[in-house]
C-alpha cells in the first residue's frame, strides 16, 4: 500500500512525534537565516550626499522642497537630481558622483554649462520610503563599496558548506544531541548578535558563523529525526524537514514586511525559534548513537523512557537486541565464505568504471542544479515586481506541496520518473518567464512559482535517489560528495543572481540549461523503485545493466523480530543540507 502524508503522522507514536516536531521546528531557524539577507542588505535608490541644506529640489519637471517627494519618481540609475542649498550653490547629484555647477543664475534640470565634478565625500542619501535602514545604508556599500555587499550571501553560503562538513563529523564522534544543543543555542545567540555588530567586516564574521551552526544544525537534525522515526515513515520524515525550511522562508518575508530596519528585523528572525532554544536540552541521545559508541546501560535508558512515552508494557533489551545483530552477523559471515574487506574507500571509487563515473557525474550535476535552482529563484523572487514580501512568501508556500507531490510519485512512479519530467519541464519554465512580458507581474511571478516548484521537487528527491544509486561501501561517500556540490551551487547561486545586471534573464538561462542537461542525463540512470540496495561496486554497475548481479550474493537479512525492534533505531541515515 502507499504511503501518505497522513498515514506518515498516524505511523508516529508520541515520543518520536515529540522528537520529531521539536527537532524539525528548529528547522525553521535555518530557512529563516539562509534567506536573511534578501531584505537585510537590500539596496534602495540613492544619490549622493550634499555639502549643505537643500532648499528646493528639482527632478525632470517636478519641483520638491524635499528629497522625500522625488524617490517615487526615480526609475532608472542613470537619472540625476538636481538641488539647490539655502547659500545659493546648485549641484547634480548621480548615484555615484556629483556636480557643482558654475553658474547658478537659473534653476533648471538640463544644463550646458561648466561644472566640477566631485566624489561622494559627504556620504549618501538612500531612499527610506520602504526600508528605513538596511546594511547597505549602515555602512555606505553602493559605489565602489558595492562589491562589499554582494558577498554578504555568498560568505554565507561558504560558511554553510564548512559547518556541514565540520558539524557532521562532531556529531558522530559526540553524539547528535550535544550538537543538537550547541547549534540550536548558536544560532539564537549569532542570531542576535548579527544585529549588535559594530561594523561590515564583524558583520561578515558573525554571520559566518551563524551559517556554519545553522547548517550544522540542519545537517545533525535529519540524521537524528530518522534515527528515531521508523524505516516506513523515513522518506517523509526526511520531505518535512525540508518543508518547515520553507516555512522559515515564510517567517522571513513576513517579519520583513512588518519590520523595516535591519537591526530589528534580525533580533525578531532570531527570536522566532527561541521556544527550542529553551526546550531542546530536554531531548535524548539518539539510542541509535549510544549503541554504535556500545553505551548500553545509557541506550536502554533512553529505550524506558520511550516505552513510558508510548505506553509499551514490556520495552525491547539492549542486550537481546545486540543479540540478535550479533547471530545476524555471524550467519551473514558463514554464508560468504569470502573474507571481509577492510579496504577504506575514497572518491575516486565513485569513477572505478565508466557505469559508476557516469552515474556519479549526472547526479553531482543534479545536486548542484537543485541547488543552484532552489536559491536562484528564492533570492530572484524580491525582484520580480509587485509586492516583494508576498513575494517571497509564495515562493517559500509553494515549496509545502511540492515535497508531497515528490514523495508520492517516488513511491507511484519511480524515482527516475519523477526526476526527469520535473528537471525537464523547469527548464521549460525558465524559457517561458523570459517570453513573457515585464509589466505582466502576476504571470511572472506564477510561472517563477512553478519554476520553484518543480526545482524543489527534484531537490527533495535526490537525496534518497543518491543513496539508493550507490553500494553500501561507498553510499555515505556518495551522498556525502553529492552534499558538497549541492553546497557548491548554493555558493554560486548568489553571483548568478548579480548577472541580472548583465541580462535580465541570464540567471533563468544558466539555470534552465543545467536543468535541460540534468533531465536527459538522468534517462541514462537506472530506476531503484522496489529493487533492495546493493552492496557492492559490482553489484551497482549490474544494477544499471539491468542484469542479475554478477556477484549471487545478497546481504543478510534480519529476521522478523530483530527488524521490528531495530526499526525504531533505524538502519542507515543519509545527512541532508540546504
Amino acid at each position: 500500500e502507499g504511503f501518505s502524508s497522513v498515514n506518515f503522522f498516524l505511523s508516529l507514536y508520541r515520543f518520536q512525534a515529540f522528537v520529531y516536531f521539536a527537532s524539525v521546528f528548529q528547522a525553521m531557524s535555518c530557512g529563516i537565516h539562509y534567506l536573511a539577507s534578501v531584505f537585510m542588505a537590500v539596496t534602495p535608490n540613492f544619490v549622493c550626499g550634499i555639502p549643505g541644506n537643500v532648499s528646493s529640489v528639482l527632478f525632470y519637471n517636478s519641483s520638491e522642497s524635499s528629497l522625500e517627494g522625488i524617490w517615487t519618481l526615480w526609475t532608472s540609475t542613470e537619472d540625476y537630481i538636481v538641488v539647490q542649498l539655502e547659500n545659493g550653490e546648485i549641484w547634480e547629484l548621480n548615484q555615484c558622483s556629483r556636480s557643482k555647477r558654475e553658474v547658478t543664475l537659473d534653476l533648471a534640470y538640463e544644463y550646458k554649462a561648466n561644472k566640477s565634478l566631485f566624489s561622494c565625500s559627504d556620504g549618501f542619501l538612500y531612499d527610506n520610503t520602504k526600508w528605513k535602514s538596511t546594511v547597505v545604508t549602515q555602512w555606505d556599500l553602493v559605489c565602489d563599496r558595492e562589491w562589499l555587499a554582494k558577498l554578504i550571501q555568498p560568505t554565507f553560503m561558504l560558511g554553510v558548506l564548512i559547518g556541514a562538513v565540520i558539524f557532521g563529523d562532531i556529531a558522530d564522534r559526540l553524539g547528535r544531541q550535544r550538537v543538537i544543543w550547541f547549534t540550536s543555542a548558536g544560532q539564537f545567540v549569532f542570531g542576535i548578535a548579527v544585529a549588535f555588530t559594530f561594523d561590515y567586516y564583524s558583520f561578515v564574521i558573525v554571520r559566518f558563523l551563524l551559517a556554519m551552526v545553522s547548517s550544522g544544525y540542519l545537517v545533525v537534525a535529519f540524521v537524528y529525526v530518522t534515527e528515531f522515526v521508523g524505516i516506513k515513515a523515513r522518506t517523509w520524515a526526511s520531505m518535512h524537514v525540508h518543508a518547515f525550511f520553507a516555512m522559515g522562508i515564510m517567517v522571513v518575508a513576513l517579519v520583513g514586511f512588518l519590520v523595516r530596519t535591519w537591526w530589528v528585523y534580525q533580533v525578531f528572525l532570531s527570536i522566532a525559534t527561541l521556544p527550542f532554544v529553551l526546550c531542546c536540552w530536554v531531548l535524548p541521545e539518539t539510542p541509535f548513537w549510544l549503541l554504535s559508541e556500545e553505551r548500553y546501560e545509557d541506550a536502554q535508558k533512553v529505550i524506558n523512557i520511550m516505552a513510558r512515552w508510548n505506553k509499551v508494557s514490556t520495552p525491547c533489551k539492549v542486550s537481546e537486541l545486540c543479540s540478535v545483530q550479533q547471530d545476524d552477523l555471524v550467519s551473514g559471515r558463514t554464508g560468504d565464505n569470502d573474507t571481509s574487506s577492510t579496504k577504506k574507500h575514497n572518491i575516486l571509487d565513485l569513477f572505478c568504471n565508466w557505469h559508476i563515473a557516469r552515474r556519479t557525474i549526472t547526479v553531482w550535476l543534479i545536486w548542484f542544479t537543485g541547488s543552484l535552482g532552489y536559491y536562484v529563484f528564492s533570492l530572484s523572487s524580491i525582484s520580480l515586481g509587485g509586492n516583494e514580501y508576498l513575494n517571497l512568501f509564495l515562493i517559500g508556500a509553494v515549496e509545502l506541496p511540492c515535497y508531497i507531490i515528490a514523495c508520492i510519485g517516488m513511491d507511484k512512479l519511480g524515482r527516475r520518473n519523477t526526476l526527469i519530467p520535473f528537471l525537464i519541464l523547469s527548464a521549460l519554465i525558465c524559457v517561458l518567464i523570459m517570453f513573457i512580458p515585464q509589466d505582466f507581474n502576476i504571470s511572472i511571478i506564477l510561472a517563477n512559482m512553478a519554476g520553484k516548484f518543480s526545482i524543489g521537487v527534484a531537490f527533495g528527491l535526490i537525496y534518497l535517489y543518491t543513496a539508493e544509486l550507490y553500494p553500501t561501501i561507498v553510499r555515505s561517500l556518495a551522498v556525502g560528495s553529492g552534499s558538497m556540490m549541492c553546497r557548491i551551487g548554493s555558493v554560486v547561486a548568489p553571483f548568478c543572481v548579480y548577472l541580472r545586471s548583465v541580462w535580465i534573464f541570464m540567471p533563468l538561462l544558466l539555470v534552465g540549461i543545467m536543468a535541460l542537461l540534468s533531465g536527459i542525463l538522468t534517462i541514462m540512470l537506472p530506476e531503484t523503485l522496489g529493487k533492495p540496495l546493493t552492496n557492492t561496486l559490482v553489484e551497482a554497475t549490474e544494477m544499471g545493466r539491468n542484469k542479475k548481479s554478477c556477484s549471487g550474493k545478497t546481504p543478510p537479512a534480519h529476521s522478523g523480530a530483530a527488524l521490528e525492534k531495530i526499526e525504531m533505531f533505524g538502519q542507515e541515515t543519509v545527512s541532508t543540507e540546504k
